[in-house]
């Protein structure tokens, strides 16, 4: 059987030598080269949905590749994908970087310039290491430690358009589907999760900023198992603290939380740190939360053009929720979208805070009533972004689709009915 490889490089003229060599290595089947490091997690993560048997054997991941640097990448990669060797090439071959590659969960290392023989033994040792864990776990499907889990990130325009409210339910309506969530506060100076589920907890995130290397020990000393079943990971209560989250940091947290958690919903706040943009970076779906007034969608815009120059994430990978929406508001979401760029949800969310408002000054966001418009909104808008999971038996095999449009209709049909009831309100005061 072939060994597939996978390179990532970012360098051309490292391309070329490197695919050059692996195209000479005996029972050797190289893929075609990704030159970043969103690249080769989003191909390996495409392979992984089809199949594990789907997954290369090797990686060789260049030392120059980016945006993501070299050994973090390493780390994602083990992670993700704990059947897959990586290998790393690099011009140090000094002791320390040897035992940094091995603490990430690299199987080799290839010193520049590469050698035949060299490329040839590594390649080959860390195949055969593949082949046996792959054997050793039976099934594909288990090996993962989890699913290779889905990172939603959801951020605000400005302060206030309803962020927290929006992540708080997601991550309820994932768990109550049935798929392990996990919700992190990474609005690390002003976090109000634990305000919205009524939870005082010790721990917070900063607590694992500082561990370079995560064990599932180590991060369910860090989460709070919240009654629903969600498990949270809070925003420190001092808030100077927060600067202890580097963008490194919050990498190696969510990146560990993908491996236990189907599904890990971030709270990024409205102001962006370099945690808070590392982790749109690596999110699978990157959300931002606006209500339609001109004030927030230009904070919408600001945002999106910011992320857009520091290569953070591209507008139309980026999508617009509409909270506070009424059909009697001038700016409507096709508008919306027309300014920001941007893809927007179909699932828009009613205005509506005095249903909210007990629940808020509560603490019970978890217990909004569920024939409650705002909270069916939101819950439509996770299984839009497919955090639900479908239902099993054939008749959901048969109506899959069709229940998820139908989801979203409904969610639609019940926005607008509460906008005409309103508008019916108004008209029979007058």
């Amino acid at each position: 059987m072939p060994t597939r490889i996978l390179p990532a490089v970012g360098d051309a003229d490292a391309v070329r030598s490197l695919t050059t060599l692996l195209s000479q290595l005996p029972d050797a089947e190289p893929l075609a080269p990704v030159t970043d490091s969103t690249q080769l997690v989003d191909t390996l993560a495409r392979l992984a949905a089809e199949s594990v048997d789907e997954l290369p054997e090797v990686v060789v991941v260049h030392e120059r590749i980016g945006p993501v640097p070299a050994l973090e990448l390493v780390r994602e990669v083990a992670l993700r994908f704990p059947a897959v060797g990586v290998i790393l090439v690099t011009t140090d071959i000094g002791p320390g970087l040897f035992a940094a590659a091995m603490d990430s969960g690299a199987r080799g290392l290839v010193t520049l310039p590469l050698g035949y023989e060299d490329l040839a033994g590594r390649v080959q040792a860390v195949a055969q290491w593949s082949v046996g864990v792959r054997r050793h776990l039976g099934h594909g499907a288990d090996v993962f430690t989890g699913v290779g889990g889905t990172v939603v990130t959801v951020s605000g325009a400005k302060g206030g358009v309803g962020a927290t409210l929006t992540a708080v339910q997601l991550a309820l309506a994932a768990q109550a589907s049935g798929r392990p969530t996990a919700l992190v506060d990474l609005d690390l100076q002003a976090g109000d999760i634990a305000s919205y589920l009524d939870v005082q907890f010790r721990r917070s995130v900063v607590d694992l900023a500082a561990i370079a290397d995560i064990s599932p020990r180590i991060l369910a000393e860090a989460v709070f198992r919240h009654d629903t079943g969600v498990a949270l990971l809070l925003a420190p209560g001092e808030g100077e603290r927060g600067e202890e989250v580097t963008d490194r940091a919050a990498r190696q947290i969510l990146s560990a939380l993908r491996a236990r958690y189907e599904v890990v919903v971030v709270d990024c706040g409205a102001q962006l740190s370099g945690a808070g943009a590392a982790a749109v970076e690596m999110a699978d779906r990157a959300l931002l939360v606006t209500t339609p007034d001109v004030v927030a969608v230009r904070g919408a815009k600001r945002t999106v053009r910011m992320w857009d120059r520091l290569q953070i994430r591209k507008a139309e990978e980026t999508t617009v929720v509409v909270n506070r929406h009424s059909r009697a508001t001038e700016i409507q979401p096709p508008l919306i979208q027309k300014i920001t760029g941007t893809a927007i949800a179909a699932t828009t969310v009613p205005a509506n805070f005095k249903e909210l408002q007990a629940a808020v000054d509560a603490g019970r966001v978890h217990a909004l009533d569920g024939k409650g418009t705002v909270r069916q909104a939101l819950w439509a808008l996770a299984a839009e972004l497919g955090l639900v999971k479908a239902p099993e038996g054939a008749a959901a095999r048969r109506g899959g689709g069709r229940a998820r449009s139908g989801g979203r209709a409904r969610g639609r049909d019940e926005a607008q009915a509460g906008d005409r009831s309103t508008v019916g309100f108004r008209r029979r005061r007058e």
